[in-house]
C-alpha cells in the first residue's frame, strides 16, 4: 500500500491536471453514486488533498468525494475520453475537464460527502494528525508519543496505527526507527527525553523528505504507480537492505517479520 507521501505526490499530479477547471463529464461505477454525474458536469474541483492514505477531492457546490485505495485502487491521469488500464483494471470514478480526466481504478472505499460533514466521516474521524502538514511540529509529535493512549506501546505497533499519525506506513516506520537511533520493540513510555525529541523529529523529517524528493526508490513488491521518476529520488537506508551493510556502522541490516509485515533495522545502531 503506498504511504502518505506517495499520496501527497499522487494528490498533487491528481490536482494539476484538473483543478480550477469546470467538469465535462463524470461518471461513477457505484449505483448510490450515480445521482451525482449530471449536477457535476459544470462544477470546479477546488483542491484535492489527502489526509493519511485517503483522498479528499473537494467540488465547488460543498461536496467532496472521499476514496481510499486500500491495496488495489489506484488514480491515472489521461486525456479527456481516454480509459487507459479497462482491460486490467476496474474503472470506478471518472472525472474529466476539456482536456484531462482522472480515473481511479479498482478501488472500493469511495463515497460522496458534504464537505462539511468530513470531519465525522468514520475513517477520517480516526486518523491522527497528518505526518505531512505543515502545521505538526516535532514538539507536538512528542506530546503525542507521551499521550496514555500511546506510551505503553511498542514502537513496532504504534507507528503503523493512523490513530496516532496519518500518513505513516512500513517503509516509513523502518527508516524512522533506524533515523533516530531506536529498536523497534522499545516504548515511548521508557524513552529518554532527548530519544523522544530524536523520534519525534524523524517522524517528520523521514516522510517529509520522502515527499520532497518525488517518491521512493524501487523496493520488492512495491507497484511502479509510486516510484519516484527522478534520479535524486528518497533512497532507503534500511528497508528492503537485508544483510547489507549498515550505512552508519557497517553492521549487518537485519530483516524481521511482525505482524506479516516486515520491518529492518541495524542491532547495532538501535540496540
Amino acid at each position: 500500500m503506498p504511504e502518505g507521501p506517495e499520496i501527497r505526490r499522487a494528490a498533487d499530479r491528481l490536482a494539476e491536471a484538473v483543478v480550477g477547471r469546470p467538469l465535462a463529464a463524470a461518471w461513477f461505477h457505484f449505483p448510490e453514486l450515480k445521482r451525482h454525474q449530471k449536477t457535476l458536469v459544470g462544477r470546479t474541483i477546488t483542491a484535492i488533498e489527502p489526509h493519511g492514505k485517503a483522498l479528499l477531492t473537494h467540488f465547488d457546490h460543498g461536496l467532496s468525494l472521499y476514496s481510499h485505495n486500500q491495496l488495489y485502487g489506484v488514480w491515472k491521469i489521461a486525456a479527456a475520453g481516454e480509459r487507459p488500464d479497462q482491460g486490467a483494471r476496474s474503472l470506478r470514478v471518472a472525472l474529466e475537464t476539456d482536456e484531462r480526466a482522472i480515473l481511479l481504478y479498482s478501488a472500493s472505499d469511495v463515497a460522496m460527502w458534504k464537505t462539511s460533514e468530513l470531519p465525522r466521516h468514520p475513517f477520517l474521524a480516526k486518523l491522527g494528525p497528518d505526518v505531512l502538514d505543515s502545521s505538526l511540529t516535532a514538539a507536538a509529535v512528542a506530546k503525542r508519543l507521551q499521550d496514555p493512549r500511546f506510551a505503553g506501546r511498542s514502537l513496532v505497533a504504534l507507528l503503523l496505527d493512523q490513530a496516532f499519525l496519518a500518513g505513516m506506513g512500513n517503509y516509513l516506520r523502518s527508516e524512522v526507527l533506524f533515523t533516530a537511533g531506536i529498536a523497534p520493540e522499545r516504548r515511548p513510555a521508557d524513552l529518554t527525553t532527548p530519544e523522544r525529541k530524536r523520534l519525534a523529529k524523524a517522524l517528520l523529517d523521514v516522510p517529509r523528505a520522502s515527499y520532497r524528493t518525488r517518491g521512493i526508490e524501487a523496493a520488492s513488491g512495491m507497484k511502479q504507480d509510486y516510484l519516484t521518476d527522478t534520479p535524486a529520488g528518497f533512497r532507503f537506508q534500511v528497508f528492503d537492505r537485508e544483510g547489507e551493510p549498515c550505512p552508519r556502522c557497517g553492521d549487518v541490516v537485519v530483516r524481521q517479520e511482525l505482524g506479516s509485515r516486515r520491518l529492518y533495522w541495524c542491532r547495532h545502531c538501535q540496540g
